[in-house]
């Protein structure tokens, strides 16, 4: 009688669990990967954590507080870690909602993963969505880093505009002393008009061009 009553929920269980059933989900775990060395060998003990795990993250949900560990069920376990589960429940013989088994396991993502040291790529729900990393605090606060780019542009216009006022004074000064060196240069050039050379007129001095002075002015003296 008894081995009749284990094959026949041997028998349901092997109905309500199988690939690609109704609330059904697939998991594959890259321990190695994950691990390297210190890679742990999948046995029935983890098979019994993954279950509790799955139970704690059951209780977590609505009026699902009396979820237990044989209530989560797993089967087509491969060498390579990886198996399908559905979370049963006994009193209606059928599995729960997989919107419901969804939602706490992304709720109890983390958790999950800690249990058997890995993550969301080494730990795969494949048909439940990864959850988001919770966001990291900077180690120097916002502020700091907002003040130190303000006052990194606001030294950097200041030179800018010193290099700029510098560049101006040294043109002014410039101005004046080109403008005499033109007109030196000036006073000192020698035209030639019709093969004579002509000195410009001194107009500061008052010096007469010898080319325009007639024989009688250079021969009479005023």
């Amino acid at each position: 009688m008894l081995w009749l009553l284990f094959f026949l929920v041997t028998a349901i269980h092997a109905d309500l669990c199988r690939p690609d059933a109704e609330n059904a989900f697939k998991v594959r775990l890259s321990i190695r990967t994950a691990l390297g060395d210190k890679a742990y060998a999948w046995d029935a003990n983890e098979e019994y954590l993954f279950k509790a795990m799955v139970a704690f993250s059951m209780r977590k949900v609505p009026n699902r507080e009396t979820t237990e560990i044989s209530h989560v069920l797993l089967c087509n376990v491969t060498q390579r870690v990886s198996f399908w589960f559905v979370v049963t429940d006994p009193s209606r013989n059928h599995t729960l909602p997989a919107v419901e088994v969804q939602s706490a396991i992304r709720m109890n993502r983390n958790r999950i993963n800690n249990a058997f040291f890995l993550n969301d790529q080494t730990l795969e729900f494949l048909r439940i969505p990864s959850t988001l990393a919770p966001p990291t605090d900077p180690s120097v606060p916002i502020w700091i880093i907002i003040f130190g780019v303000i006052f990194c542009i606001v030294l950097v216009a200041t030179m800018l505009l010193i290099i700029s006022g510098i560049r101006q004074h040294r043109r002014k000064n410039k101005g004046p002393s080109e403008m005499e060196d033109s007109e030196d240069k000036c006073e000192n050039v020698i035209t030639i008009e019709n093969g004579i050379p002509c000195d410009p007129l001194d107009m500061k001095g008052g010096h007469i061009n010898d080319a325009f002075v007639t024989e009688d002015e250079r021969l009479t003296p005023l």
